[in-house]
């Protein structure tokens, strides 16, 4: 039996084109010739003005620079990357020397994630931060993978392929045994699992929490995305045990196009931009 799951159509935050350009359009202002007009703000738009985007090495990191301008969050704060994600800065430098006369916000995927986790999660404590992970937590009792189906055959392999494994990793590493449930009723974990989990969220950095944060979304469930952001599981492997029942759907009716195809790529994407911020190099 196939079921949606609870979130399935949550929305993931995605960094406003405005607010990400807040720094950029004053820039724009500063500089001669053409500036932003007032119809192009008001469609939340933004046409290139700079030359080239480079990563810029200093004391405290790395940052991207737009010619000689600093790439900033949309809060303003200065995108400073550690000195282990240089990888991360190069390619977010090549989102923006990428860009076509005018910015295109779904083209700037790690822009946006970079951006969430400095001005979302910076500050341990902060009502935002404690806000999310109060969101997060729901998906413990949703999680996909707390809903096994007993039918078809295809079905219940792929689970085990790619669930059962994630369930013992979660019960090796943190003591805790996910519930499972067939029914409509939530799923019953061990005792203390929200606690233990919860802890494990707030230990994480900015960068993990906002990968986390983005794996969820993606994926729909709490367990998938906490394996891949612990290193369990590859973005590859996340992307199968999100899509079990999309894989067993397409064994016994076939594919679906511009669909199944579509919803293959998509998760990859997100879950790629997630494996890069994560990137130590």
């Amino acid at each position: 039996m196939f079921r949606p799951t609870i979130h399935a159509l949550r929305v993931v935050p995605r960094l406003s084109t405005r607010g990400l350009s807040t720094s950029a359009v004053r820039a724009a202002e500063d500089r001669p010739g053409p500036a932003l007009s007032q119809t192009n703000r008001a469609e939340h738009t933004l046409r290139r003005f700079w030359k080239h985007a480079h990563v810029k090495e200093e004391p405290e990191g790395f940052h991207v620079t737009l010619d000689k301008r600093a790439l900033k969050s949309p809060a303003g704060t200065k995108l400073i990357f550690p000195k282990d994600k240089r990888l991360l800065a190069t390619l977010i430098a090549n989102e923006w020397e990428n860009q076509d006369k005018v910015l295109k916000q779904h083209a700037l995927p790690l822009t946006s994630l970079a951006s969430r986790a400095v001005d979302g999660f910076g500050a341990p404590g902060s009502p935002t931060r404690e806000g999310v992970i109060d969101a997060l937590m729901e998906y413990l009792d949703t999680d996909t993978i707390a809903f096994p189906g007993d039918a078809p055959a295809a079905l219940v392999r792929l689970q085990k392929e790619h669930w059962d494994p994630l369930i013992q990793w979660l019960k090796d590493k943190y003591g805790v045994t996910l519930g499972q449930t067939t029914g409509f009723g939530l799923p019953k974990h061990s005792e203390g699992a929200a606690e233990k989990l919860r802890k494990v969220l707030e230990g994480m950095d900015s960068w993990q929490l906002a990968a986390f944060e983005r794996t969820v979304y993606a994926t729909k469930s709490f367990v998938v995305a906490l394996a891949f952001v612990e290193g369990r599981i590859s973005a590859h492997e996340a992307a199968l045990a999100a899509q079990v029942e999309v894989a067993a759907q397409i064994e016994q009716w076939g594919e679906v196009e511009d669909t199944h195809d579509v919803d293959y790529q998509d998760i990859r994407r997100s879950l790629g931009t997630v494996a890069a911020l994560l990137a130590k190099v």
